[in-house]
């Protein structure tokens, strides 16, 4: 099964506030553990919303709207995919991973679809 583990973004990673030098050695360590388990298949972070566009689909219409985006913990400032068995092995690999933000913050863990799922 693979999981798209979604670090979401805060008002400080929106106003483009890069990761601590612990963290980023906390995080490197974590990646690593990722990679020597064989659970590891992408991940990386985002950029700003101000830096990104969205498309708004309605019919034959395309609305762009440049960033940044309101609702910042309902953006996402990285991301990784995972294979793993379970939804609960993913549970576990995200309760060892260190606070991706200062403060508080939310990780959402969602499993992708595989092609045998639209047989």
């Amino acid at each position: 099964m693979r999981f798209m583990i979604m670090v979401k973004a805060t008002k400080e990673s929106e106003a483009g506030m890069m990761p601590s030098a612990q963290l980023l050695q906390d995080m490197g360590k974590f990646n690593q553990d990722l990679i020597d388990a064989g659970v590891l298949v992408a991940g990386d972070g985002l950029q700003a919303s101000s830096k990104g566009a969205r498309v708004t689909f309605s019919g034959a219409n395309r609305t762009v709207t440049m960033g940044p985006f309101a609702n910042a913990g309902e953006l996402i400032a990285g991301y990784w995919i995972w294979k793993v068995n379970s939804l609960g092995e993913a549970i576990e690999w995200v309760k060892r991973c260190p606070n991706p933000m200062p403060g508080q913050s939310d990780i959402e863990i969602r499993q992708l679809f595989e092609a045998e799922d639209f047989a």
